[in-house]
């Protein structure tokens, strides 16, 4: 039979709320349409921003949102979009579009104001300053009345910002600059010199890491500016094939289903391996490590602009979304971001809309599900069960307590199975699980195929507690005594 054995760890860290980020870029449809439609737009809103999509956000109490970018912050100037006049500009990193700058700043602080999170802003280093960098830090969270805060000021917000994260570039490897690790180390000192803590909210400073398992850049990163940084970041895509043809969103068979589950347990590798380099410069793990883009890319949708990175939302993506959120857990030590690509309408979103429509992804179903375990004491949690081949396990799980409750997660990949749960003393508990065909997606027309619903496979017994799992399942089961 599979088993889940669970056990406390002496001085267990907290699993970071902050792993359950998610991250917004100027592509596609994701700010306009998605977030933002403008005060003037008949789509019910609050200071220009969807009501639909702001109450959603809401209920998954995100507690951080990453932004301008992506690709896009390298390119970014932020006075573009300050002010009455905002200067119209090409997006040449996401399809060529105009980009009008009408959702800038002060709009992106109202976004994160309404929900309730914490507002993380990349800097520009690929095509812009350090004196840019710094003013922009100034006029978020200066109180003084210089020059800078009083443009502020006329731009209508009295009070400072204080935001904490600041990203010093993104993917400087690639389109921010297609620096050497050397370079970027010596360009992000020097950037984040100047990158300034204003009264008493102590910055995050935050360096581009690397890109999958380019092992050498946070060697290098670690080696010449660790002592210089609060956290690195890594970037991982779940891409089941190759980048060329990257397969389709819905279309696809049990091979590609199993594939892209094994590349997204790759990120327990990536992981492992990311920290322990950070171990050798970083014992104490003073710095964190922050994977501020993660998810699943596959080909865009038939008929939509390939440069706006709009798919479908499956099953799949859910046990995608439910395997890393574990692994996550399980790295809490090191892991203490993470910021699924994207929010709305891009790659492995949450939310997808249509006009006015608007629904809500197997993956947000997962999000919801976990909150549990948003800072909570992590758990041991060892699994034993079948292996699918080519080292993916059969079934995925994570543990967690807080309050007096202890929350397991569970993805189970393949077939109905029971997994027997020990290390738990309860008298009783509260379940839902998603479950469903791996191609099962919610549509305009049907959104609310995909749903988490109550579930009662789990039987407390003297000798026991056993839970009977339905295939292509995540399950998510709080215990109390």
């Amino acid at each position: 039979m599979n088993k889940i054995s669970v056990t406390r760890r002496t001085n267990a860290p907290t699993i970071s709320r902050m792993i359950y980020g998610h991250f917004s870029e100027h592509l596609g449809r994701c700010i306009y349409e998605g977030i933002f439609v403008g005060k003037d737009s008949p789509i019910p809103n609050t200071n220009g921003i969807r009501n639909d999509v702001l109450e959603a956000l809401k209920k998954l109490e995100i507690p951080v949102l990453r932004w301008p970018g992506g690709c896009f912050a390298d390119e970014y100037h932020w006075r573009d979009g300050v002010g009455e006049k905002r200067r119209r500009m090409v997006n040449t990193n996401w399809g060529g579009v105009v980009e009008d700058n009408s959702f800038g700043t002060h709009e992106f602080m109202e976004l994160c104001r309404l929900i309730g999170c914490e507002p993380y802003v990349n800097a520009n280093v690929g095509s812009g300053t350090v004196r840019e960098m710094a003013e922009w830090v100034e006029y978020l969270n200066s109180d003084s009345d210089s020059d800078t805060v009083q443009e502020r000021w006329a731009n209508g917000s009295k009070e400072p910002f204080n935001v904490r994260y600041w990203g010093i570039g993104n993917e400087n490897w690639g389109g921010g600059g297609n620096m050497r690790p050397e370079y970027y180390a010596d360009v992000y000192r020097q950037f984040q010199t100047f990158c300034r803590t204003y009264g008493d909210n102590k910055l995050h400073r935050i360096a581009c890491g690397p890109n999958g398992d380019d092992y050498n850049w946070t060697q290098v990163m670690m080696e010449r500016a660790g002592g210089f940084m609060d956290a690195l970041t890594l970037h991982y895509y779940t891409v089941p094939f190759c980048w060329e043809d990257k397969g389709s969103a819905t279309d696809f068979d049990n091979d590609a289903y199993l594939q892209t589950l094994r590349k997204a347990s790759f990120m327990d590798t990536l992981i492992k391996q990311h920290s322990a380099i950070m171990d050798r410069f970083d014992p104490e793990k003073r710095v964190d490590l922050f994977v501020d883009e993660w998810g699943c890319w596959y080909n865009v949708e038939e008929g939509t602009n390939p440069g706006f990175l709009y798919q479908q939302n499956t099953i799949r993506d859910a046990m995608v979304a439910a395997i890393t959120l574990n692994i996550f857990n399980k790295h809490c030590e090191r892991v203490r971001m993470a910021n699924i690509a994207q929010t709305v309408n891009v790659l492995q979103a949450v939310i997808l809309t249509e006009g006015e429509k608007m629904l809500l992804t197997p993956t947000y179903h997962v999000f919801d599900m976990y909150r549990p375990h948003m800072d909570a004491q992590l758990l041991d949690c060892a699994v034993e069960c079948a292996d699918l081949g080519g080292g993916l396990a059969g079934i995925h799980a994570s543990a967690s307590e807080k309050n007096g409750a202890i929350t397991v997660t569970i993805a189970n990949i393949d077939k109905a199975q029971s997994v027997e749960l020990t290390g738990i003393a309860a008298s009783g508990y509260t379940a839902t699980v998603l479950s469903g065909e791996p191609q099962a997606h919610n549509t305009f027309d049907a959104p609310e195929t995909v749903k988490p619903i109550e579930f009662t496979g789990v039987v407390i017994g003297k000798d026991g507690i056993t839970v009977d799992m339905p295939a292509h399942s995540v399950i998510a089961i709080t215990f109390t005594k």
